[in-house]
């Protein structure tokens, strides 16, 4: 193994997007050391293709918004599957996470007499995400960032964690390689907030980077924490879907929520035609009603196209199964015919979204103010992870933290849009805030060497190998099962074939064979990589084969209705004793009283 660099830490935060940054920020204002690690450069965090904006119940442009029915819309988005604690404290402190945000320098879009503005999002009752543009997640790396440096935090730049350490039941530190050398690393460490984001590297179309591979929910998994609700994964409507270079690379749901409208290929707005019962009272019955409300009129209703995301993504499926689809196998977006109703509106467009403008322009070629776009559903987030303490953010493994996408809880069975980037600041800031408790309340961990040794040997395995496959042919594998039989309409037949897939893969994966030396090698770390991807999509199916119904991120079409039966509660992965994956199903707790008259009172 050679010798390897030792980092010692009160709090080590795994993951510099909006929450490891959040965690990290609150962790050194409690006063403890902190180290940051990241596996991509600082700045690259994918915090920074969060389009839409940041849901909080500021009421800066309808004053009828506040916490209870932002409260109550996250639990009708998620169909009542969240950790009530989370969404009551996410609803109760997103307005003070953001107003600090504001504090910090993020430069916030503007109403005339200068408040923060927001903008119209599905599955949001009233105007709530509060944006800068369609940048709203690069805006609000770089004011975390720009805070950041100020707190002595030291940051660990590609940089990946391969494996938690731990004495006894207790976290420990974390086993590490710098991608650029291979060089070891070991971090010493009282407590641990991982924020390592989603999965979705695991599908073959998908509006994820390249580093989002399941590592933290992978490495929470190993370490004996406990994952929840894996099933439910959500697969963003619109992404894009020409040239094939960039398909499945996210177009905001800020383009719909500024008067976009999706058409199939005989020009129909195909929304008007399957709205949920649910929905039905507060979605527009007229696309003129729509257009008002998407211009702030509080009068009017929400145009379908801002239903929750699960929905509208089914309904694309539909057409293009039925044949109304885009010549490339999407359906259209148009922006370009609010020029009916709006005088100046290319302008409009290039300044309300001029991120979709550019990106459409560059890759694609297309004119969005003149042009409709083609758009597809691709995966884009997951709402299970790390299953945490509502309060502290701790998992079932003491001094283990989770923060933002790898935590599960908040969002139930389906995420509402611009719910994400609220959930990073506040559970970031939480997570950081205990963890940092944590540490001051105990000594630091032993470290068993052989465990070191152990993780240095796993790692290296695969150059110690001869005549096996490369690691790029396991996972695009891989990629294609999770797409063709887990995607967006499940049956038991094609999850079944997956979970016998996946046994043959794990089986292929050990025996990967990598060429070279370990610096530069992209290979090595794709191999590694595996390990994490057949984990998380080992988790997501057996999770979707238990739940024998349809709610949120998970449709089953051999069960296509909702069953009161699975409301009560939560999928849960632990590792068993064995060695192998075992599930179990988790009561969720009763409604407080006080939270169950408000959803009653709203509903």
């Amino acid at each position: 193994m050679g010798d390897y660099q030792t980092h010692e830490y009160d709090v080590l935060v795994i993951g510099a997007g909006g929450a490891g940054l959040r965690a990290a920020i609150e962790a050194a204002a409690q006063g403890t050391t902190v180290g940051l690690v990241c596996k991509s450069l600082l700045g690259k965090a994918h915090t920074v293709m969060a389009e839409g904006g940041v849901a909080a119940a500021l009421a800066n442009v309808d004053d009828r918004d506040n916490w209870k029915v932002h409260f109550t819309d996250t639990l009708r988005g998620g169909q009542y599957l969240n950790n009530w604690r989370m969404a009551e404290l996410h609803a109760k402190e997103a307005p003070d996470r953001v107003r600090e945000l504001e504090a910090w320098g993020a430069m916030f879009d503007r109403t005339p007499d200068g408040r923060i503005l927001q903008r119209n999002f599905g599955g949001h009752k009233y105007p709530r995400l509060a944006h800068v543009g369609d940048r709203t997640g690069l805006e609000m790396i770089r004011t975390l960032q720009d805070h950041g440096i100020h707190q002595g935090i030291e940051v660990h730049m590609e940089v990946t964690v391969t494996t938690l350490l731990k004495d006894g039941d207790r976290i420990a530190g974390a086993f590490a390689y710098d991608r650029e050398r291979g060089r070891f690393r070991l971090f010493r460490a009282r407590a641990i907030v991982l924020a390592t984001g989603g999965i979705g590297r695991a599908f073959r179309i998908t509006s994820n980077s390249w580093e989002y591979t399941g590592d933290g929910q992978s490495l929470a998994y190993h370490a004996g924490a406990a994952l929840q609700d894996m099933e439910f994964v959500q697969f963003h409507p619109t992404g894009m879907v020409w040239p094939p270079s960039v398909r499945g690379i996210l177009v905001t749901e800020g383009v719909r929520g500024e008067g976009g409208v999706l058409l199939n290929s005989k020009g129909e707005r195909f929304m008007f035609q399957d709205i949920p019962e649910n929905y039905r009272a507060q979605t527009a019955d007229t696309p003129e009603e729509g257009w008002r409300y998407t211009q702030g009129d509080k009068n009017a209703r929400r145009p379908p196209e801002l239903l929750t995301r699960d929905h509208v993504a089914r309904c694309i499926m539909r057409e293009v199964r039925e044949g109304r689809g885009s010549p490339h196998g999407g359906v259209f977006l148009d922006i370009a015919q609010i020029k009916e109703k709006l005088p100046k509106a290319a302008e409009h467009i290039k300044k309300k979204l001029p991120s979709m403008y550019h990106q459409f322009k560059q890759l694609a070629d297309i004119d969005i103010t003149t042009t409709p776009m083609e758009i597809g559903p691709t995966t884009h987030y997951v709402m299970g992870g790390v299953r945490v303490d509502g309060d502290t953010q701790m998992s079932t493994v003491s001094g283990l933290f989770a923060a933002g996408e790898v935590a599960a809880g908040l969002h139930g069975a389906n995420r509402l849009g611009g719910n994400s980037l609220s959930d990073l600041l506040v559970f970031g800031r939480r997570a950081g805030e205990y963890a940092a408790r944590f540490a001051k309340d105990h000594q630091p961990g032993r470290i068993n060497s052989e465990e070191v040794e152990a993780a240095g040997r796993e790692a290296l395995a695969p150059f110690d190998r001869s005549g096996g496959e490369s690691a790029y042919q396991v996972q695009h594998e891989l990629q294609d099962m999770m797409q063709d039989l887990v995607g967006i309409v499940r049956v038991e037949k094609e999850m079944e074939r997956a979970a016998e897939g996946l046994g043959a893969l794990w089986q292929r994966a050990a025996k990967t064979t990598v060429v070279g030396n370990r610096e530069y090698n992209p290979g090595w770390h794709t191999a590694l990589d595996l390990k994490a991807l057949l984990t998380v999509s080992e988790a997501i199916v057996r999770s979707a084969l238990a739940r024998k119904e349809s709610r949120g991120g998970h449709f089953r079409d051999d069960f296509p209705a909702k069953d009161p039966a699975y409301q009560t509660f939560n999928c849960v992965v632990e590792k068993g004793l064995d060695g192998g994956m075992r599930l179990r199903k988790e009561p969720i707790p009763e409604l407080r009283p006080d939270l169950k008259a408000i959803v009653d009172e709203l509903k």
